[in-house]
């Protein structure tokens, strides 16, 4: 029953191993014309041009963000600030 066992798992491997080696022989071919056409496609000035609006929205976006975060901030800041001072005098009274 073991060697059984112990039989699949060498078939199971050799059967891995060969697969792998057959795989990645054809698989870096393809690899390599997705990789090419990938980097023609990034390089054309058009995609080029698209990146850099999109980076430049991102930016103006966050510099937007960034504002409305430091108001709302305040605000919070301030509503804490007036809760502890009723609390206090609520406290002294």
């Amino acid at each position: 029953m073991e060697e059984d066992t112990m039989a699949g798992k060498i078939s199971f491997l050799v059967g891995f191993g060969a697969g792998y080696v057959l795989g990645a022989r054809a698989g870096r071919e393809r690899y390599e014309q997705i990789a090419q056409k990938a980097q023609g496609v990034w390089q054309d000035p058009r995609v080029q041009r698209r990146a850099d609006q999109a980076q430049q929205a991102v930016k103006d976006k966050a510099g937007e963000a960034g504002a409305m975060v430091v108001e709302k901030a305040s605000e919070a800041g301030s509503k804490v600030a007036e809760k502890v001072s009723d609390r206090v005098s609520d406290k002294a009274d």
